[in-house]
């Protein structure tokens, strides 16, 4: 079971050691990890953080997703 409360989006790197995440539900949250289970246990932390911080600035917060999806891919270029 996935437990997570949004969607996570997971990017691997040029480096091997970094990826890259981001939750496309969750507007502001990303961050970097040293491997794909590390995105996701500070994902899972992280996001309870955001949702507080966005409370705290009574900011919206988007509907939590009853079946969040997590994607690995490459990461994408940046435009030019």
């Amino acid at each position: 079971m996935i437990d997570l409360s949004y969607s996570l989006i997971v990017e691997a790197t040029e480096e091997p050691d970094f990826f890259g995440f981001y939750s496309p539900e969750l507007e502001g949250f990303t961050g970097i990890g040293h491997s794909v289970e590390d995105c996701l246990y500070q994902a899972r932390h992280g996001m309870k953080e955001h949702i507080a911080l966005l409370a705290a600035q009574n900011l919206p917060i988007p509907p939590i997703n009853s079946n969040p999806t997590i994607t690995i891919q490459n990461e994408h270029p940046a435009a030019v």
